[in-house]
């Protein structure tokens, strides 16, 4: 049986007598950590002999048959992927006309409603349909584990300077900030890297015209720039777009929020814990003030058990410490990631 496709918007009917109808899609961005690697679930849509890029599970609302947007969007995962969906939660409305880059923008305008979801890594093991892969294959200057990486320095960030030096156009929009500063608040400059602003720092990409997507949507900033090394893997339609919006709520949120264990297995070691946190962060926390921080959080408790199969010493399993929602409104893993 073939797995289940994509809803190609270029597939929906054209209204009639130049109106131009609103359909509502959903798309969920799925996110799972296995070891110490954040994964995306992507399907493959597109005709066989064309580029068939990866794109977020995705379908149409359909309010007859789906009494909310959220039954829908569990559905529409569960049809292609066979994935039971745990957590979600919306996230942004994208309807930027010609957001599926359609030749001559005409017909059927979707307006797509993201989610971000979260499950555990057995989810990797029991897909049906469908592909997991590292977050950090469409974002690679969003890793800083080991250190800062060379895909900024060598290629990206002289680039970003000289399109920052240049003129703007005379159409561009009004802006309180310059490109120049705009570029320093999202790429570090002295205010140091801030791991959440994964979705400003793809939109600058996007509007320099560094971004594969802006090229296929036909903007103008694209067409400047000769042999450009692939920063990052393009994704369908606006889908990246989605993918940047959910890694800067989910970055943001563990801080405050503990949906982190939402990625965990029942028990855990407090190693597990952190190579999760830093998996998502892309940045590397220290050991000791990781542990510090997690003790002073009563976010875990132990569960008794000694784990032997660590490759080191013998260490404690924990479990998440359900009743610390009902303590206080804001529990969250607190670490200060970014690196300068």
């Amino acid at each position: 049986m073939p797995a289940p496709s994509i809803i190609e918007p270029s597939a929906l009917p054209i209204p009639l007598n130049g109106e131009v109808a609103v359909e509502i899609g959903l798309t969920a961005a799925i996110v799972s950590v296995d070891g110490d690697n954040p994964r995306i679930l992507v399907m493959r849509s597109g005709d066989p002999g064309q580029e068939r890029r990866a794109a977020l599970p995705f379908g149409l609302f359909a309010p007859l048959d789906h009494r909310t947007l959220e039954i829908g969007l569990r559905a529409w995962v569960k049809d292609q992927t066979g994935l039971e969906l745990g957590y979600v939660e919306q996230l942004y409305t994208f309807a930027d006309r010609g957001r599926h880059a359609r030749a001559g923008d005409v017909g059927m305008q979707v307006v797509s409603i993201g989610y971000l979801a979260l499950t555990g890594s057995g989810a990797i093991r029991g897909l049906k349909h469908g592909d997991w892969q590292s977050w950090y294959h469409y974002f690679p200057w969003e890793d800083w584990r080991a250190e800062k990486p060379a895909i900024l320095t060598d290629e990206m960030l002289p680039r970003l300077g000289a399109w920052a030096e240049s003129p703007e156009p005379d159409d561009a929009p009004l802006r309180p900030l310059t490109r120049g500063e705009r570029l320093g608040i999202c790429f570090g400059g002295e205010l140091g890297w801030d791991e959440e602003k994964v979705l400003d720092r793809y939109e600058l990409l996007y509007e320099a015209g560094l971004a594969q997507e802006s090229l296929t949507d036909g903007r103008e900033a694209a067409r400047q720039w000769q042999n450009l090394p692939p920063f990052g893997l393009p994704m369908q339609f606006d889908h990246r777009r989605i993918l940047a919006t959910a890694m800067s709520r989910l970055r943001g949120k563990i801080k405050y929020r503990p949906v982190i264990f939402e990625l965990m297995p029942e028990s855990f070691t407090l190693f597990e814990l952190q190579r999760t946190v830093e998996a998502i962060l892309g940045t590397h926390l220290h050991k000791q003030n990781f542990r510090r921080l997690i003790a002073a959080s009563g976010l875990v408790e132990a569960t008794g058990d000694v784990r032997t199969a660590t490759g080191g010493r013998p260490a404690k399993a924990y479990r998440f410490r359900r009743d610390v929602v009902l303590e206080r409104p804001s529990a969250g893993v607190r670490v200060r990631g970014g690196r300068g």
